[in-house]
C-alpha cells in the first residue's frame, strides 16, 4: 500500500504565491477530501502532486520516494488523476477511450490483451458506463464525459487515485454513486485525494478532510474535528455544525450566513 506525503509545499502560479507551506498526507484505504473556498488553492494543490505543476518550496513523495525523481511512467502507474474538466477526444468510443488508461501498463508498441479488456470492463461496470461503451466520447453529456475521466483514470489501476471535484456536472444519484465507488476502491487499499465544494458530502463521505484558506492549510483530520462552529465561520463564511446520528452517520448542518 502507498502513500503520498505533501512536505512544506509552495507553488506558484503567474508569479503570484498560491500555496504556503502545505502538509498533507494521504493515507492507503482512506478518502481525503481537500476543501475550501474558491482560490483556496485546492485544485494547485492537487496538480503539484501528480507533477502537473512544479513546487516552488517543499516536496512530494510517494512512499518516501520525491515523485520528481520518479520516471513518468513509473509515476503513472502509482497515481491516477483525473482532471475536473476532462480531455475527450472525438472519433473514438468510450471503452476505447477507457482503455488509453491502460497504455500505462504497456510497452510503447506493446498491443493490449485480454486483461486489458477484462480491467476495463470491470471500470465501465463500477461506473455505470457499460450501456455506452460504444458510444462516441464527444456525443455524451458533460457528466457523462466527467464519469469516462474517472474510469479512464481508475483503468490504470493507481496505488492513489486523485481526482479534481469528481461530482461536477453529475445529478445527485451519479454523485452519490461516485463517492460510494471511491469508498469502496479506499477499502480496497487505494489512497483517495479528492477536491469537493460540497461539504456535507464530505462530512458523510469521507474518512478525514483537509481545510485550504489562502493557500494556508488550516486544519486536517477527521471531518466532525476539522469542521468545527469556528472552522465554518471564519473559512466558509457559515453558522453550522457537524452531528453524529445512529450508528456513526454524519451530518452537517447549516444554520445560514455567519453573522446574521
Amino acid at each position: 500500500m502507498t502513500t503520498l506525503t505533501a512536505s512544506e509545499v509552495s507553488a506558484r502560479l503567474g508569479g503570484r504565491q498560491i500555496l504556503h507551506g502545505v502538509d498533507l498526507t494521504v493515507a492507503p484505504g482512506r478518502v481525503t477530501a481537500l476543501v475550501g473556498p474558491n482560490g483556496s488553492g485546492k485544485t494547485t494543490l492537487l496538480r503539484t502532486c501528480y507533477r502537473a505543476l512544479p513546487v516552488s518550496a517543499g516536496l512530494v513523495t510517494i512512499d518516501d520516494a520525491d515523485i520528481h525523481s520518479l520516471r513518468r511512467r513509473t509515476l503513472a502507474r502509482t497515481v491516477g488523476a483525473s482532471t475536473q474538466e476532462p480531455v475527450s477526444l472525438g472519433g473514438i468510443t468510450v471503452r476505447e477511450s477507457v482503455r488509453l488508461g491502460r497504455t500505462v501498463k504497456r510497452g510503447l508498441f506493446e498491443p493490449f490483451g485480454t486483461d486489458d479488456s477484462q480491467v476495463v470492463d470491470t471500470v465501465l461496470a463500477r461506473v455505470g458506463l457499460t450501456a455506452l461503451a460504444d458510444r462516441d466520447v464527444l456525443a455524451l453529456s458533460g457528466g457523462e464525459r466527467q464519469r469516462v475521466s474517472i474510469a479512464r483514470t481508475l483503468a490504470q489501476q493507481p496505488e492513489v487515485l486523485l481526482l479534481d471535484e469528481p461530482t461536477n456536472h453529475l445529478d445527485l444519484h451519479q454523485q452519490l454513486s461516485v463517492l460510494t465507488l471511491l469508498r469502496e476502491l479506499a477499502a480496497d487499499g487505494l489512497a483517495v485525494l479528492l477536491t469537493l465544494h460540497d461539504l456535507r458530502m464530505a462530512v458523510e463521505y469521507c474518512d478525514a478532510v483537509a481545510v485550504l484558506h489562502h493557500g494556508n492549510l488550516v486544519a486536517t483530520g477527521p471531518p466532525e474535528e476539522v469542521l468545527c462552529a469556528a472552522v465554518l465561520r471564519e473559512v466558509f463564511g457559515v453558522r453550522g455544525e457537524v452531528r453524529e446520528g445512529a450508528g456513526g452517520h454524519r451530518t452537517l448542518d447549516v444554520m445560514g450566513l455567519a453573522g446574521e
